[in-house]
């Protein structure tokens, strides 16, 4: 009996040479082929137009990854890696990012009755104590990566984005009905939340041209870009001299950037990077916001004994819970927040809480010993699903791309 041959590469043969016929002089002359026959003998990567793409569009589109393409060398066995677990777990994590709005909702909604019952018994100053610039600054952060997952069509977390919008934007109308945040910028917040959610629609379904969409990027950039640096100066200002310097500047450099960007002065390269500052901007306005508390819990630690364990354990659930995702598709700007947010918004405050005896030591170290379990999973989880041979391969892939 014969053993099993292993299938060898074999390349395309060469078509024969045209036959030749003798002429009058002995000389020979090639045979011209009919156009028919030319056409058999053209290779078949060679029969389709030099024009021929697949639409980009339609790349967006695809709701859901397919199974990485591995490549065979002939010194090497190709990896055959399983689709099944890879879908499963592209399944999963999509369900993980849609659970995350249990945990945010639920962050955001016992602020929202606290101010609907000071307003219905006629307590306005009590509004007064919730600072409307930063839940402005939410808001911007989250119509930034609001457009940022429309784009990369990530429906779960375009619901998680949309819904932070409208639970923010529900606290500042409220805070507008107490008198607390004024009229004029209320007015512009209102008109830039309804253009925003629209355009991010609209975009979503590709139904907005491409111009429109262009310059709704542009003013999202250039508005992280001014506002992000003015929030980190104005967390140390009893420190440092109070000043709309940072927010200018940066606001003027943002301006000059895109108006290069989309007059061609700039590279690909500076382009790509112009197109991506609204996305980091956004992510690094929601990282900025756990370093803001916790330098507030180091100047007034009697201050720690006013935050709740319950809310810190929901942002450190509802940000881990979007790591599994981020990590699949391999999306280092939405690994970086979550993960930030998670381990400091969430595990770092209740951290801080416990040096300062506000929550016990069980439910804190029983918080910790979960953190690192979810996140050991996740990583084991997504080195099966793609077929790596260990989780610092998949964590190389999320740093420096495959």
């Amino acid at each position: 009996m014969s053993s099993l041959s292993v299938p060898s590469l074999r390349l395309p043969l060469r078509p024969s040479p045209l036959p030749r016929r003798a002429s009058a002089t002995g000389s020979s002359i090639a045979l011209t082929p009919s156009p028919r026959a030319a056409l058999l003998l053209k290779p078949l990567a060679s029969r389709a137009p030099a024009s021929y793409h697949q639409p980009p569009l339609l790349l967006h589109q695809r709701r859901r990854h397919g199974p990485p393409v591995v490549a065979a060398t002939a010194t090497s066995k190709p990896v055959l890696k399983d689709p099944k677990k890879f879908q499963e777990w592209d399944s999963l994590t999509a369900k993980f990012a849609g659970a995350a709005n249990v945990p945010f909702l639920l962050l955001q909604l016992p602020q929202i009755v606290l101010n609907a019952r000071n307003l219905l018994a006629g307590n306005k100053t009590a509004l007064f104590a919730v600072p409307w610039l930063g839940m402005l600054t939410g808001l911007l952060g989250n119509l930034s990566l609001l457009s940022y997952f429309a784009k990369k069509k990530e429906t779960e977390a375009v619901i998680v984005q949309t819904l932070g919008v409208i639970s923010t934007y529900a606290v500042l109308v409220q805070l507008a009905m107490a008198e607390s945040m004024p009229v004029p910028q209320f007015v512009a917040t209102s008109v830039i939340v309804a253009a925003g959610l629209l355009l991010n629609f609209l975009n979503y379904f590709g139904w907005l041209p491409g111009t429109l969409w262009l310059l709704w990027e542009d003013f999202i950039t250039v508005g992280g870009l001014a506002v992000l640096p003015q929030v980190m100066w104005s967390t140390f200002v009893p420190f440092i001299p109070n000043s709309l310097l940072p927010g200018i500047i940066s606001g003027l450099l943002a301006v000059a950037a895109v108006a290069m960007a989309r007059m061609g002065k700039l590279s690909e390269g500076g382009v790509k990077f112009v197109g991506s500052l609204s996305g980091w901007t956004a992510t690094l306005l929601f990282m900025w916001m756990p370093v803001a508390q916790m330098w507030t819990n180091y100047l007034n630690p009697s201050n720690i004994k006013g935050l709740s364990a319950f809310s810190m354990l929901l942002a450190m659930l509802g940000n881990g819970l979007m790591i599994p995702r981020a990590v699949f598709i391999r999306d280092l700007m939405w690994f970086t927040g979550s993960a930030w947010a998670s381990v400091l918004q969430g595990w770092g405050n209740l951290a801080c809480m416990y040096c300062f005896d506000s929550i016990s030591g069980e439910f804190f170290f029983a918080t910790t010993a979960g953190l690192l379990l979810w996140l050991g999973f996740t990583f084991w989880r997504d080195t099966i699903a793609h077929g790596n041979s260990s989780p610092l391969t998949s964590l190389k892939e999320l740093v420096f791309g495959k």
